[in-house]
């Protein structure tokens, strides 16, 4: 039997069903934005991760998507599917995860569902309210820049510690690569403030290379990457633990930044308004006439993604 991946399922129910949009989020109505993701412990959950820290990562899932259109929360609804091993504690931690998720972003936990479940499921079903436009993956222009909110690779390097793939590292370094993963923050403040002025737009949690081609795919045009954004130590890291650092930056994962195109002509208001919101832009490269493939200092970017951990 022939494995398929996410995208593929994806694509076979939506050509089914007529979804002809593929996107983050779902517009339901002018300014009404539906979104819902699912947590599953034995391939989102990494050694080590408390169970609030589970909680509160399944609405970050939402959240980061929703920040990537600019897109302000107003209510959840979780739906628990709950192993017969968990323990009071460990259920009582989910509450206060999800209480802290709630209180963090601003968004009403309303209701949901409880069901037992051979692993723990959590899946979340989000609306929000649009503000103006909502950017999509598909009006990126020629000419457009592309643009992040942070630099990456402390979310992979912080996996390959907590996997045990990685021993060596600064105590710095490791406190922010594992802090990364263990309590990963979305650009929320930097899509309220900014997606107004995107062409296209993603949350990139499913690696920075694959969402790359997602906007330039769906856009029909070419990217190219002149910077690659891989934060400082990384070079280090990576050498001193047999690890590929631009495997790291583009295909580790995991990682709630956005990426997004910024026609030139928006691009002065878009960096006063970062500056107003005191959060950074930074521009990593641009968008030419294409086909649909990414380039990082003229070389093709392997079109590949993250890949959940197996269950341990």
């Amino acid at each position: 039997m022939t494995k398929l991946d996410e995208k593929e399922i994806i694509r076979i129910f939506a050509n089914k069903l007529g979804i002809s949009n593929l996107d983050d989020v779902v517009l339901l109505d002018k300014d009404i934005v539906f979104k819902s993701d699912m947590l599953v412990a034995s391939t989102d959950v990494p050694r080590g991760m408390k169970a609030w820290q589970v909680a509160r990562k399944s609405i970050v899932s939402c959240m980061s998507d929703l920040a990537a259109k600019g897109i302000s929360p107003f209510a959840v609804i979780i739906s628990l599917g709950i192993p017969k091993s968990c323990e009071l504690p460990y259920i009582k931690g989910l509450a206060e995860g999800f209480a802290i998720a709630s209180n963090e972003f601003g968004v009403k936990i309303v209701g949901g569902d409880t069901n037992e479940a051979c692993e723990l499921v959590i899946d979340c079903s989000m609306i929000g309210f649009a503000a103006g436009k909502v950017p999509t993956r598909r009006r990126a222009k020629p000419g457009d820049i592309v643009a992040i909110s942070g630099i990456f690779g402390f979310a992979p390097a912080g996996l390959a510690i907590l996997l045990r793939n990685a021993i060596t590292a600064s105590s710095v370094f490791r406190k922010q690569a594992v802090e990364s993963v263990l309590e990963p923050k979305p650009r929320q403040r930097f899509g309220l403030a900014l997606a107004k002025y995107f062409s296209s737009s993603i949350d990139s949690s499913d690696g920075l290379a694959i969402s790359l081609y997602e906007l330039a795919s769906q856009s029909g045009v070419d990217i190219l990457i002149d910077s690659i954004p891989a934060v400082e130590s990384l070079d280090k890291f990576a050498l001193e633990n047999s690890l590929d650092p631009r495997e790291l930056v583009f295909h580790g994962g995991e990682e709630y930044e956005i990426v997004a195109t910024i026609p030139q002509t928006k691009l002065r208001q878009a960096n006063l308004a970062a500056r107003k919101a005191r959060v950074c832009l930074h521009v990593i490269g641009r968008v030419q006439r294409g086909s649909g493939d990414v380039f990082v200092r003229r070389k093709l970017l392997e079109n590949r993604g993250y890949k959940h951990f197996h269950k341990r």
